[in-house]
């Protein structure tokens, strides 16, 4: 495959990046000006369609460079991803999944 034929889905990944690091900035500061407003902070495990090394990585890094999330561990059967997570909800698995992962995925392949 050539590599411009990918660059779309680069640009996206950028794009999504960019949105959720804003938005995380907006939670971080929201939570240095008022701490009561974190609802609840916590650790998930995000089970990984991703298996090579350089998705995993570069999932890994994303998710830590985003304010609020920090990528603590991959399994060793490199199965799960496991994220602290600042302000956690119910659909927090469900996003990395659905927002970075996915566009990873497609980034790459």
């Amino acid at each position: 495959m050539k590599p411009l034929t990918r660059l779309p889905a680069w640009l996206v990944l950028a794009g999504l990046f960019i949105r959720e690091l804003v938005l995380s900035v907006r939670d971080v500061l929201q939570a240095v000006l008022d701490p009561r407003c974190i609802r609840r902070s916590g650790i998930v495990a995000v089970p990984l369609s991703l298996r090579t090394d350089t998705g995993i990585a570069l999932l890994a890094n994303l998710v830590t460079l985003t304010p609020g999330t920090t990528s603590l561990h991959v399994s060793d059967d490199r199965r799960w991803l496991y994220v602290h997570v600042m302000n956690l909800g119910d659909d927090t698995v469900a996003q990395i999944q659905d927002g970075f992962e996915r566009r990873v995925k497609e980034a790459l392949e």
